[in-house]
Parts: structure tokens; C-alpha cells; sequence
């Protein structure tokens, strides 16, 4: 199992102390209630405008609308649903993805610094308490999966290129993110591009990136210093083909 060093020690004081307000950290921002979480946002995610609208849950100009009257009260969510725009259910499953999903990226273990801004709450509003305990598990369990399925993670943040043209047929999902691996984009640009949860697309890159479909993109040759080049190793070996082999012993 993952260990649980990566983790803030400082959310886990905070649902002790029942706290309301905004821990802040380096990849996202988790928003508290009464010590528990109640939303969760990341730069390396969709927020709930992307997740709501990008698909066609609800047109944008509801989307406005619902931010227009109701987010200076902190209760967008509520108001969607009064307006009929979204089913009670069809709030939380989504709002709950979204928290699961930005909270996976903010606990990420990091260097930067951690501060709690007391009494701080999100315009969206409480749609349903989550236990910090919960957010935990979930993370660690996100983290145990894609170590599974590939354990480089140089596939989460990088730009990625396609390593093959062949024939290998992938699943439509997976494909329409194959299709969007162009050498430039990330990860998290395309799940914005799809509307889709950031840490799915995760789970699909590195399922690619364990077939021999996609690599991270080579480096601008005009961004490496001269010395790099100049001692580079013509004859190295197939890095990624060796990183398959190794990932494929791993898993018997």
C-alpha cells in the first residue's frame, strides 16, 4: 500500500478541531466544514463549470445564470437544483466526482507551503459533507491504481507525444484521449479539452503508456544545454520499451 506520509498532517488536525475554512496548498485548495470537506478545487482539474457544461448537463447560459444569482450566497448548487437544471442526485454524484477528483491533485505530496485561511468558504456552496477520512482513502486508493497500472508518473504532468502508429485497437473512451495526445498537451489539458475528470484521464494515459502508445514528448532540443547533448549516448537502449518489461514483471 501507498504509504500514508503524503497526506496532510495538517487536514487531519483540522477535521479534529472541527474547522471551517480553506487549507492551501501548492497543487489545489480543499474548502472545510465543520472539519469536513466540502469542495475541493485544482488548477490540474475541470471544475464544475467544465464537468457541468462541457458535456451538456447544462447549457452555460445556466451555468451563468445559477453564478449570477446565487454566488454571492455560497449556493449555486442548491440553486440549480431549484431552477431544475440538475436532479438532487445528479449534484452530488457530480459534485462528489469533482471533489474526489481535485483532492486526489491537492494532497499530493509537495514541497510548497501549506496554510489554512479560517472561515473561508467557496461560492459554490455545501452540496454534502465529505469525512476527511473518506478523501483520504480515496487518495491513497488513486494513488495504489495508477502505480499498478504504470508506475511512471512523468505521464501526469508532461507533455505527451504518440509513440506508435500501429494497429492496436483501444477502447472509444481511451481513444478520444489518444486522439488528443499531440505532442504539446497534457493531462490535465485534455481532460479539460473532453469535460472529463482529470484523474481519469490519468488512468487512461498510463494504460496507453503501458501498451506502447503514448511517451512524454522529448524535450525542445533548444531548451537542453549544450553539455546534455554533447555527452548523450547515441547507443542507449529503448527506455520506454524497458520500462514496459519492467512494469509487465512487476504485475505477475
Amino acid at each position: 500500500m501507498t504509504s500514508r506520509a503524503g497526506v496532510s498532517p495538517m487536514l487531519h488536525r483540522l477535521a479534529a478541531e472541527r474547522a471551517t475554512g480553506a487549507l492551501i496548498r501548492e497543487h489545489g485548495t480543499l474548502y472545510l466544514e465543520d472539519g469536513r470537506v466540502v469542495h475541493a478545487e485544482s488548477p490540474a482539474t475541470p471544475g464544475m463549470d467544465v464537468l457541468l457544461t462541457a458535456n451538456g448537463v447544462i447549457p452555460a447560459d445556466g451555468w451563468w445564470e445559477a453564478v449570477d444569482q446565487a454566488g454571492a450566497g455560497r449556493r449555486v448548487g442548491r440553486y440549480l437544483v431549484e431552477q431544475g437544471r440538475l436532479s438532487d442526485g445528479a449534484l452530488e454524484l457530480c459534485h462528489l466526482g469533482a471533489v474526489f477528483d481535485a483532492a486526489y491533485f491537492t494532497l499530493a505530496p509537495s514541497s510548497g507551503p501549506t496554510r489554512f485561511r479560517y472561515g473561508v468558504a467557496h461560492w459554490f456552496g455545501t452540496v454534502r459533507p465529505v469525512p476527511v477520512e473518506a478523501v483520504e482513502r480515496e487518495t491513497l486508493r488513486r494513488r495504489d491504481l495508477l502505480q499498478r497500472i504504470w508506475p511512471e508518473p512523468d505521464t501526469d504532468t508532461a507533455p505527451l507525444t504518440r509513440t506508435e502508429d500501429g494497429g492496436e485497437r483501444v477502447p472509444s473512451r481511451r481513444q478520444l484521449v489518444l486522439d488528443l495526445v499531440d505532442g504539446a498537451r497534457t493531462a490535465s489539458q485534455i481532460a479539460l479539452t473532453l469535460g472529463r475528470p482529470a484523474f481519469h484521464t490519468l488512468v487512461d494515459l498510463r494504460r496507453l503508456a503501458s501498451g506502447g502508445l503514448v511517451s512524454p514528448a522529448a524535450p525542445d532540443p533548444a531548451s537542453v544545454p549544450d553539455w546534455i547533448t554533447r555527452h548523450a549516448d547515441v547507443d542507449d537502449p529503448d527506455v520506454a520499451l524497458l520500462r514496459r518489461l519492467r512494469a509487465a514483471l512487476e504485475a505477475l
